[in-house]
């Protein structure tokens, strides 16, 4: 189950000053994923054809859009060099993507 406390440990966050940005990190990774997947995410088993569970693989790609959000954000990183920046995310969702 993805709550707060599973978060905050994926992203090494002891305190409690940032929790409400993290929420709001992890809601929206989830609505990223059910829209990018073409699926209505849910907790329960077992799912009807539109939906899709929270699997493990799901879950961690969640957590990775989180970390990903937390680390990152800003849409320009000064003082660098420009490049995208990898990510699992898609691999882990790529087969549950309707077409």
């Amino acid at each position: 189950m993805l709550d707060l406390a599973r978060v905050k440990i994926h992203l090494k966050v002891d305190d409690d000053e940032e929790d409400a940005l993290i929420l709001g990190y992890l809601e929206s990774a989830k609505s990223h994923v059910a829209m990018h997947c073409d699926r209505v995410l849910v907790e329960t088993d077992p799912v009807e054809p539109e939906q899709m569970g929270l699997t493990p693989d799901v879950e961690q790609a969640i957590l990775l859009l989180v970390g990903h959000w937390y680390a990152n954000r800003e849409a320009v990183v000064v003082g660098t060099i420009s490049s995208a920046t990898p990510l699992a995310v898609e691999r882990l969702l790529w087969y549950r993507k309707r077409f």
